[in-house]
């Protein structure tokens, strides 16, 4: 597999710079990562052949352009090194130990196996992360064109629109939950979502990074997922926070502490009214 270098485009790296100028380092953020999805990832989609990594998750040729085209644009956003999901993992685990106030954290492709396959549920997401936490988060959805993004202490848009685009008033027995049965480790409490589960309805698309974001826009509810690496929830995890959402870990309220956050579950709602119930559900259930 051949990786690809991304194209020099003197006007792409005028605006990026006159951005930064401006203060505007979210917006510079957000077009970066459209203009990596126009050039690397959507020329390949429904064209790329797949391999399998070591874990047996899917690997493309555009996970690789897409990676590098970060690594080479990021730093001039902030100046701060990259930790990408296609990198070794001893190399991603030193990034991560070594580089506490700032690094950015890149998923060049969220659910490369739905983008192998055709299936248009995919996203591209970034965050800059200081003292453990994003400050800086978008998630790129090209087939949809749906960009959303948040800064700490900012809020959070879904293409300049603040999110939550809704709240209802569901209870919890009429709310879309997102569950990824097969990342709970617990047999116990993946069997109990499945056979008595207190929602209304169950949703899996393939793609974390887009059901924080769903999550933070109204569209599902409530949220559980066994276990995600640093890129999956980095940029996600903010947008909610900053829509006005909660959320915890299965071994825990705070999900910020603790020594595992290079990979974390996470249980989370859109409002507190859903997430009271939905957490004492599956602590009751684990």
């Amino acid at each position: 597999m051949r990786l690809y270098k991304r194209p020099s485009e003197k006007g792409f790296q005028t605006a990026i710079h006159k951005q930064k100028e401006e203060g505007t380092v979210l917006q510079a953020l957000q077009t970066l990562v459209k203009h990596i999805a126009r050039t690397e990832v959507m020329p390949r989609f429904l064209s790329v052949p797949a391999d399998e990594k070591t874990d047996g998750s899917i690997l493309t040729e555009a996970d690789l352009a897409a990676q590098a085209a970060f690594a080479a644009a990021l730093p001039r956003i902030a100046a701060c090194p990259m930790l990408g999901e296609e990198m070794n993992e001893s190399a991603q685990r030193d990034l991560w130990l070594h580089h506490y106030d700032g690094l950015w954290v890149v998923d060049p492709i969220d659910g490369t196996t739905n983008f192998a396959n055709g299936f248009p549920h995919f996203a591209l997401s970034a965050a800059l992360m200081r003292q453990g936490k994003p400050v800086l988060g978008v998630v790129y959805d090209p087939v949809a064109g749906e960009c959303f993004a948040a800064q700490s202490g900012g809020g959070a848009f879904l293409n300049g629109r603040p999110l939550p685009l809704a709240v209802r008033g569901k209870k919890l027995h009429r709310a879309i939950a997102g569950v990824e049965i097969k990342y709970l480790r617990s047999g116990k409490l993946a069997g109990r979502i499945n056979t008595l589960s207190p929602v209304g309805s169950i949703r899996s698309m393939g793609s974390s990074t887009l059901d924080w974001c769903y999550l933070a826009a109204g569209r599902m509810d409530v949220y559980v997922h066994g276990g995600q690496k640093l890129w999956d929830y980095a940029a996600g995890a903010l947008i909610l926070t900053e829509a006005g959402g909660s959320l915890a870990t299965l071994e825990g309220d705070d999900f910020w502490s603790g020594e595992h956050t290079f990979q974390r579950s996470a249980i989370a709602a859109l409002s507190p009214e859903l997430f009271a119930p939905w957490l004492a559900w599956i602590r009751a259930n684990q």
